[in-house]
Parts: structure tokens; sequence; C-alpha cells
């Protein structure tokens, strides 16, 4: 049986939404964060040192990291399915938006979370002001730049074809859920730029997408 430890509002919601749209049986095991720090708990370390999620166990096997979990269920259970054949222009695309997810397009996002929240953390009153400027020109200068240039090359892509990898819907496109969505929270993300606001909005009404909510439980990225 496939367990995912599945941390709340977080990337591990992906791999529940992988085994809906596979049918696959498999058991979740929540994880809350810790309502001051919204870090993963340690209890997480137990079953992968890093502490973080998401994790699956599969028999003997444990194994971290949203985008090389995807592709071991594809690879092992999906028998053709959500991913384009072996050798074809769609499977090189298949592979590269798997690894683009979390190599390129996550950082500048990760870093607009970082430099918003930092102003916010407890320190002498006196200071503030000063992280609060840093931060804005950090965000301004580089990290929302980055974020555009992005989302602009995004949206570019999928007006080549309905979906990351081609024509049909794949692991890609569950794979590259968690950025765009946390471009729509936090990165600008909106309806201005139509081909990602509809991709959203696709993938928002697929039943295994839901189903998956259901398992996973509320799902709310920080902003």
């Amino acid at each position: 049986m496939i367990t995912v430890h599945h941390l709340e509002n977080s990337r591990s919601q992906r791999v529940l939404w992988l085994l809906e749209e596979l049918g696959l049986e498999y058991e979740v095991k929540r994880y809350a964060r810790d309502p001051r720090t919204m870090l993963a708990p340690p209890s997480l370390r137990a079953v992968h040192p890093l502490g973080k999620s998401p994790v699956i166990t599969d028999g003997d096997l444990t194994l971290a990291e949203s985008g090389a979990i995807l592709e071991y269920l594809v690879d092992r259970y999906g028998g053709g399915r959500l991913a384009p054949a072996a050798g074809s222009p769609e499977r090189l695309r298949y592979t590269y938006w798997i690894h683009y997810a979390e190599g390129s397009a996550m950082p500048p996002l990760l870093l607009k979370l970082v430099f918003t929240q930092v102003p916010r953390a407890p320190m002498p009153g006196i200071i503030r002001p000063i992280v609060r400027r840093i931060a804005d020109r950090v965000k301004k200068s580089f990290v929302e730049p980055q974020i555009r240039l992005h989302l602009d090359y995004l949206e570019g892509e999928l007006a080549k074809s309905t979906w990351f990898a081609g024509p049909a819907f794949s692991a890609a496109d569950i794979q590259m859920s968690f950025p765009l969505e946390a471009a729509s929270t936090r990165g600008g993300l909106d309806a201005s730029r139509p081909k990602l606001w509809e991709f959203l909005a696709r993938i928002h009404e697929r039943p295994a997408y839901r189903r998956a909510l259901e398992r996973g439980g509320p799902y709310t990225l920080l902003s």
C-alpha cells in the first residue's frame, strides 16, 4: 500500500492528485504545520531525514521530492497513462516541465514569500523600517521581475499547446500546478495572462483534483 506523508498546504497535494488520476489505492498520513513558524513538524524526520513533504512509502521504498515521486508513480503504476511515449518530442517536453517546476519556477516565488514574511518577524521596532526597505528593494529590483519573466514565458508556452507537454494532459501538468497556484496567490498571476489563468480553471475542474482535495483537506498557500 502506498502511503503519502501529507503536510497540509504543501506540494504533497500534487501527489494525492496524481494518485487519484491513476485510480490507485493509498493512505494518507497527515501532518500539521507549526501554527507559529508554519514549518513541518519534527515527526516527518522519522520518515525522511530532511523532514520535508512530500514523502511516500511504498513497501520498503521511501521516496521524497515531488518530481521524483510523480515520475516513479507514473513509471511503476501508470501503464502508459499520464506520460507521452518514450522517445517522442512530447516526452522531452514532459521531462523538462517536471524538472522546471521546482528547479526554475519555484525559486523566485519562494524568495517572494521569504522577503514578504521577513519584515513581519519579531524584531526591535527601530530596525523594522530598515528591514522593510531592504526587503521591498530586493522584491522590486530582482524577485518580481524574475516572476514576471517566468510567467510571460509560461504564457507563451501554453499558447503552443493545450497542456504543457502537448495536446494531452500529463503528470507534467500536475507538477506545474503548484508554482502556478503559488503565483496566483503571491506572484501576480491573474486573468491578464489568459492561457495560464484558463489552465488553472481547467485543472480545478478535474474530478481527480477535487477528490484529492477531499482526501488532503484544506489547501491554502501562504502569501
